[in-house]
């Protein structure tokens, strides 16, 4: 549904985006994930249509989005973005500012759209409540249940869940994505939370420095990790030889995570110093030292400080 290709976007003499080229079914979920600064944000404002993209295109339905140079009010009336600034009215109820989406036709129909939202944001005990009286996190939520009032057909979200506790946030998560796959709502994510990424995406396009780094779908690109920079937004990255774990003389450098490597019983040629155990609740993340160099693997037990032990790559 979605065609999108970028050959180049600047702000003044700054190239912000380039060669970008992806696609979009209905009812899909692509995270964009990258760090701050990389573009993300530039990326959804272009596809929504608030920037004007001059070298390049942007399709929907075999229909261009010519964005604010063609439109007097910038914005696709079957898009919306959840940006980071929200887009709620202060004065009036969260049920108020729901509502203000809605064609306001049918009361009666209205009022059931409404619920059924403030169920999907869990915040029905609020709905009276006025906005300003809210927390960010609770703001947050109402602007994800505005841009769904009159459900539409692709979705943008920026940060989206931002300023929501990590309780809230995995409920949430949950309720929103079961929502549009249940209704053919395609999305797109802005993140750097990779956890979010991997749960709930179809496919992932990891953005560094405006260019695509890694592009496809969610299990693809995560068990296809071929640089540091891509490892980093999935936990510590561990470099090591590979001579270490075979018996080949080949002068190629691993990148390894945590859950990669493992303690082992038996002596190995890879022998490190146990220096930290970070709890991890169901497991401890062991930092320790080889040549100088910190290499951090999972363990099921905390080790002593000091402690000379082997580990293998899994």
């Amino acid at each position: 549904m979605l065609q999108l290709n970028i050959k180049s976007f600047s702000y003044s003499e700054k190239e912000i985006l380039k060669n970008i080229s992806f696609q979009l079914k209905k009812g899909e979920h692509l995270a964009v994930l990258g760090e701050s600064g990389c573009g993300k944000s530039t990326l959804l404002h272009l596809i929504y249509g608030l920037l004007h993209l001059e070298h390049g295109s942007i399709f929907w339905n075999k229909n261009e989005l010519l964005g604010p140079t063609h439109n007097l009010v910038p914005g696709e009336d079957f898009i919306k973005l959840v940006a980071q600034e929200f887009n709620v009215m202060p004065f009036i109820s969260v049920a108020e500012n729901i509502a203000s989406h809605l064609p306001r036709l049918d009361t009666q129909k209205d009022a059931e759209r409404v619920s059924e939202l403030l169920k999907v944001v869990d915040l029905e005990d609020f709905k009276d409540i006025k906005v300003k009286n809210l927390s960010g996190g609770q703001k947050q939520r109402v602007a994800l249940a505005k841009a769904l009032a009159n459900r539409p057909e692709l979705l943008l979200l920026d940060e989206p869940f931002s300023n929501i506790d990590t309780f809230r946030k995995n409920k949430l998560r949950r309720s929103l994505f079961n929502y549009l796959k249940q209704h053919d709502i395609s999305c797109i994510t802005a993140t750097h939370d990779s956890e979010e990424a991997l749960a709930f995406s179809d496919t992932i396009l990891m953005l560094k420095n405006g260019a695509v780094e890694a592009y496809g779908e969610t299990e693809d690109v995560y068990n296809t990790i071929n640089s540091e920079y891509q490892a980093g937004f999935f936990g510590e990255v561990n470099t090591l030889p590979s001579k270490l774990f075979s018996s080949e003389e080949i002068a190629e450098e691993l990148i390894l995570l945590p859950h990669q490597l493992r303690y082992s019983k038996v002596e190995t040629t890879l022998q490190v110093v146990v220096k930290k155990s970070f709890f991890k609740g169901s497991y401890y993340l062991i930092q320790s030292l080889w040549k100088e160099k910190n290499i951090f693997f999972n363990h099921n037990e905390k080790l002593k400080q000091n402690t000379k032990t082997y580990l293998t790559k899994k």
